[in-house]
């Protein structure tokens, strides 16, 4: 059993940037997939960024290419998402999600967190 907390969401004006943490705790495994997704109002739940524990591949959507890293922090049970060049279109309640062997782009994965604000403004 998993359980996945977000941090780091905020108002934060376009062109600016946040950095979101993602805490793991319970049983975790070094092959997990993780990854980040977001969910804009009235729309459904997007893929943004995931990570493959061992070996550290990433995958990102072509939406935030370029502008979003994802990374693993000192401590396995960290990921974090840097966001950068934010636009008002980033806005959006972001999940953090783990998977136990596989990436996913579709919300498919094992364990979600709760969420966290990302609001930005024009």
């Amino acid at each position: 059993q998993v359980q996945l907390v977000e941090s780091g969401g905020g108002l934060v004006q376009a062109g600016g940037s946040l950095r979101l943490s993602c805490a793991a705790s319970g049983r975790t495994f070094s092959n997990y997939a993780m990854g980040w997704f977001r969910r804009a109002p009235g729309k459904e739940r997007e893929f943004v960024a995931a990570i493959i524990w061992n070996g550290g591949n990433t995958y990102y959507a072509d939406s935030v290419k370029g502008r979003f890293t994802i990374s693993r922090g000192n401590a396995k049970n960290t990921v974090y998402l840097q966001m950068n060049s934010l636009k008002p279109e980033d806005t959006a309640v972001y999940y953090c999600a783990a998977d136990r062997n596989a990436v996913h782009t579709t919300p498919d994965y094992d364990y979600w967190g709760q969420g966290t604000q990302v609001t930005v403004s024009s």
